[in-house]
């Protein structure tokens, strides 16, 4: 049975979902030295199945400082505290950090392995703290360590302290008292008024917009013997553009085909952002049939003038390095989704997703798209599990699209944003949430070639592929044969894994394939669709 140990300081309000208390086998005895109040719910915060990670699990004895009550199948530790817990650290450690950075990597990992509670403060989700940075140290290079308001230094200087064996003593001399208001304050709930409307501009199409929100017969219609929802033609739009301008047929036109260029509105069939004046059906964006499924959508449209693409994917890509490196395990394998739903992090990712409405992609280079959209896959799978949850049942939990091929126009056509040549590297970088799947990750544009060497490597070096030479067998991932056509057959596909194995696997590989008299069998693994959560 689990255990879970609470500090007696802290007072729960029982939940009403939760097993009635049943009486404490042993009575706690209150004495005038110490008394404690014990109230279970204020530190469970439930979403779905899971526990807050304020709960510590662990598995050890009962200390003897410790009384024991059960709850139904949970049995609660509760200990008194001593005097040495109330001279436990009061002050706060900080770090700032950027995504991405080594060195910010490696602070953060020290103070996590010594048990320390820590604020980080990333300059790049951030943004307005850089200028604090720059002020308390001169200039903005990190990581910056501060113990309360006082500057500790890099990792330069945490690592002289560490070696020379007096960081324990500092720590202790430094924040033994509690935290005065010249630290550095943690990140807070909501923009900063620095952030907010920075950078921002209506579209100068809203005024167009607006009238025809107002003014258009929006309806269902009946066309090609289907009805057709929420739709206008574009001579209705066209008409009304005329009357409310005072301005002739081609002017209207104009304006059309520069609302459907900025995704303000769509052909309902082909998606097109053409506009032609005549019986050609359109919708509004907010009315596309999908919107009500993305969870990024707030109700309209985002009406502010378009973002850069490429500059929208760095701030996916800086936004969800943050997440990553803060809330999962050290080699990203586990991902602690209870603690991102929570984080400010996550919430300003929320709103950053909106800028992805109208974006134009055609305007990314080839590398810019790939990272692009695999990071917004991987996003897209964190923020699901987040808002949805596990998916039930094999259908809802199948590979991605193993019955059509991707950014495919109807027959045989690409889709203008779909890449002409087939990446098979493309399989490594997508993380779909599982325990089976790769390792959740975030790309570079400049570097998203070798990012997904590297990461394809890593895939087959961690259990992705499988060496039984006396059995003449190969174990390998079963994403390998749901992309099968992805990959070249069989023995060519062997060849190519031997690039991303380590020299003991590829030296075993290149036996079996160099006996031509001898079969090679191949076993595709079982796929573990667990989520790759803490636990």
């Amino acid at each position: 049975m689990k255990q879970i140990s609470i500090d007696d300081d802290r007072c729960l309000t029982p939940h009403p979902q939760l097993p009635k208390l049943a009486p404490p086998r042993n009575s706690l005895k209150s004495s005038p030295e110490k008394s404690t109040v014990v109230d279970v719910m204020k530190l469970i915060r439930q979403s779905g199945n899971a526990i807050s990670k304020h709960l510590s699990f662990s598995n050890d004895s009962k200390p003897p400082d410790v009384t024991e009550f059960e709850i139904s199948g949970v049995k609660i530790l509760v200990k008194l505290k001593t005097e040495e817990d109330i001279t436990q650290i009061k002050g706060r450690i900080t770090f700032f950090s950027r995504s991405n950075c080594r060195d910010s990597t490696a602070v953060r990992l020290f103070l996590r392995e010594r048990g320390f509670d820590f604020s980080e403060i990333n300059i790049d989700v951030y943004t307005e703290r850089e200028t604090e940075l720059i002020q308390r140290t001169g200039n903005s290079q990190v990581p910056q360590i501060f113990f309360n308001e006082k500057h500790f230094g890099g990792l330069m200087a945490l690592n002289s302290l560490r070696n020379s064996g007096e960081f324990d003593r500092r720590i202790k001399e430094l924040l033994t008292e509690k935290c005065c208001g010249d630290a550095p304050a943690p990140v807070m709930y909501g923009f900063d008024d620095e952030e907010i409307g920075k950078d921002v501009v209506e579209d100068e199409m809203m005024s167009f917009v607006r009238v025809l929100r107002q003014r258009l017969p929006i309806k269902d219609r009946l066309m090609k013997m289907k009805i057709v929802k929420n739709c206008f033609s574009g001579e209705e739009m066209v008409e009304i553009l005329i009357e409310h301008l005072d301005c002739g047929r081609k002017k209207a036109v104009e304006i059309g085909r520069r609302l459907a260029n900025k995704h303000f509105i769509h052909h309902v069939f082909f998606g097109e952002n053409e506009f032609e004046d005549g019986n050609h059906y359109y919708r509004f964006l907010e009315h596309e049939p999908f919107i009500s499924k993305c969870y990024n959508f707030r109700g309209s449209a985002n009406d502010m003038e378009p973002q850069n693409a490429a500059m929208v994917g760095e701030k996916l890509f800086k936004i969800m390095t943050a997440i990553l490196e803060a809330y999962s395990s050290d080699d990203h394998s586990r991902v602690d989704y209870m603690s991102i739903s929570q984080s400010e992090e996550f919430r300003r990712y929320l709103n950053m997703a909106q800028d992805l409405h109208r974006s134009n992609l055609l305007e990314l280079s080839k590398e810019e798209k790939l990272a692009f959209f695999l990071n917004l896959y991987n996003a897209m799978v964190i923020h699901a599990l987040i808002r949805i949850g596990r998916p039930e049942g094999m259908i809802a939990r199948r590979p991605s699209y193993p019955f059509i091929r991707p950014f495919m126009n109807g027959g045989n056509t690409w889709h203008e944003l779909g890449f002409q040549k087939l990446n098979p590297l493309v399989h490594f970088g997508l993380c779909d949430g599982t325990k089976s799947s790769p390792v959740v990750r975030f790309f570079t544009p400049e570097g998203v070639e070798a990012e997904l060497k590297r990461a394809a490597r890593e895939f087959f070096q961690n259990g992705g592929i499988e060496v039984v030479l006396d059995k003449r067998t190969i174990h390998i991932s079963r994403i390998i044969k749901w992309y099968k056509e992805d990959f070249n057959e069989e023995k060519k596909m062997l060849k190519w894994i031997m690039s991303y194995i380590d020299a003991n696997k590829a030296g075993l590989l290149t036996h079996l394939l160099g006996d031509r008299g001898g079969y090679v069998h191949i076993v595709y693994q079982d796929y573990d669709w667990s989520i790759n959560k803490y636990i």
